[in-house]
């Protein structure tokens, strides 16, 4: 890199007479520091692109173009440089540092996923304007000149969306996919199957969606879901998938009754909210049939981890049935309720054979098999049960990270989960390893993630309307860990402005 071009924060005093408020970037970077002028972008700004980074540069390109035009082509002299230093160990794999001077900007991180966090960061330097998806006249480019050294507090900063009891199209799942990576947060864990619905298409069982998929809006084909996990990797975002199992399956055994411990009894779509009580037999044809699910869907999303359910799964038929008692006997069980953890190994060992890692929503800290990554979602403290375990955790405790919930108590909200509220401050205030945990198991968690159910959920822009600006909060829990509620309100203050321009619906949507 040629000295001229790199920006020199030795010759970059703040200046008091020139002093501005600092970029209301959310989440808040790790270190910011504010330097003097502004470097803008125009039609002569060109990217100059070390050996790694074409990600990043075709994704700066993708985001900046409808806005503002600007072609930003690759020349070897670029102002702005994109640059991959392995030797930068200590921003991890998804840190970047960031330095803007009034002539060059330079971009660098030690992996690719970092150069896409900097690429982030960059848009919400730039006028909000710059995020709108059509083009503006008239607008100065232009960034404040900032030094921005960043890095993750938490490896997993996920949000969960249900298409399972209400169907939404792919082309909202797109925008939410572009929503969480604005905001740094890397999983969209996708809730594909439940009781009213099963969305993933599966070859070897067509009436799974020809059957399951019918009620509140449909399913997805393969093709759809391989466009979405390519949509999502080239900003950093991995879809984790869920096929719910032994419980939440009422879809399931509508289109298949054979699979359930009543085979002759014939089931529609559950159309209620709230928990079923049919659940999958335990005969061996079952357990084939979610390995075959397993392995279609192992196909589509070729992340690490692959959510199983788990959770409130009744076993009042395998009580009844003589065929679950038969199966409970035979394994040396005590009793047909423990058939929850055996089946849980059984299909967890599937899925970890094949290389990847199950995981699962725990009831107590102590229900699911070694080998599984936890979702603690009743109470926080059987995260620390599973984290003493040897469980790697995800923390989503429902009291601060479910969006279901109503955001106030204002007549105005939409009807949503009974039992609470769930505000902004609420979901600010989630702390995935507490103070009081040991060492040990706070080195067990591996990030946490929002949950929006969809019972009461039944359009896109309301699904926007919840996860807005309650996943801003989480972003900052989950990112810098920082705890400073007027400076995050006064920065989301301004971020709300990025919000309108990207159409997220301040108040509820009408037509929910």
């Amino acid at each position: 890199m040629s000295a001229h071009l790199r920006p020199n924060p030795a010759h970059a005093r703040p200046d008091p007479a020139h002093a501005r408020p600092l970029p209301a970037i959310v989440p808040r970077p790790q270190r910011l520091r504010q330097l003097p002028g502004r470097f803008t972008f125009d039609e002569a700004t060109a990217l100059r692109l070390a050996p790694g980074t074409g990600q990043a540069a075709a994704l700066l390109r993708e985001l900046l173009a409808p806005a503002t035009g600007l072609p930003l082509p690759a020349h070897p002299d670029g102002r702005f440089v994109l640059a991959l230093d392995p030797a930068l160990t200590g921003l991890g794999t998804e840190g970047y540092g960031l330095t803007v001077g009034p002539d060059a900007v330079l971009l660098r991180a030690a992996q690719p996923e970092g150069l896409l966090r900097g690429v982030q960061t960059l848009r919400q330097l730039l006028p909000p304007e710059a995020l709108s998806d059509t083009p503006v006249r008239g607008t100065d480019w232009s960034v404040p000149c900032v030094q921005i050294t960043d890095a993750p507090r938490f490896a997993w900063r996920g949000a969960m969306l249900d298409t399972a009891r209400h169907f939404q199209p792919v082309s909202f799942l797109h925008r939410y996919v572009d929503l969480l990576a604005l905001h740094k947060l890397n999983v969209l864990h996708l809730h594909l199957t439940d009781d009213q619905g099963w969305r993933m298409p599966v070859a070897a069982y067509p009436k799974l969606t020809g059957t399951g998929g019918l009620p509140h809006g449909g399913a997805y084909t393969r093709k759809e879901l391989s466009g979405l996990v390519a949509h999502a990797a080239a900003r950093g975002v991995t879809v984790v998938p869920e096929i719910e199992m032994p419980g939440h399956v009422r879809a399931a055994l509508a289109a298949y009754p054979h699979l359930g411990n009543n085979p002759g009894r014939r089931l529609g779509v559950w159309r209620q909210w709230g928990v079923c009580d049919t659940v999958l037999g335990v005969h061996d044809e079952v357990l084939d049939f979610c390995r075959t699910v397993l392995d279609e869907v192992m196909d589509t999303f070729p992340g690490r981890h692959v959510h199983i359910g788990g959770e409130e799964c009744p076993t009042s038929e395998w009580e009844r049935s003589p065929a679950a008692v038969r199966r409970a006997a035979e394994e040396g069980l005590d009793g047909p309720k423990a058939l929850h953890g055996w089946f849980m190994h059984r299909i967890g060992a599937h899925l970890t054979a094949a290389g990847r890692t199950p995981l699962g929503w725990t009831e107590t800290g102590d229900d699911l098999p070694a080998g599984f990554t936890v979702l603690p979602w009743r109470d926080a403290g059987h995260g620390l049960a599973a984290a003493r375990r040897g469980h790697d955790v995800i923390m989503a405790p429902h009291r601060s990270t479910y969006l279901d919930y109503p955001q106030s108590d204002d007549p105005a909200e939409p009807p949503g989960q009974p039992g609470g509220i769930v505000d902004l401050r609420t979901v600010y205030e989630t702390e995935p390893a507490p103070d009081d945990w040991d060492p040990e198991a706070a080195a067990r968690v591996l990030g946490t993630q929002a949950q929006l159910w969809t019972e009461y959920v039944p359009t896109p822009a309301h699904a926007e309307y919840l996860s807005f600006p309650r996943l801003c909060a989480l972003a900052e829990t989950a990112w810098s860990g920082h705890r400073d509620w007027p400076g995050f309100q006064e920065r989301l203050h301004h971020h709300r402005i990025r919000l309108d321009t990207l159409g997220v619906p301040r108040r509820p949507p009408t037509s929910a």
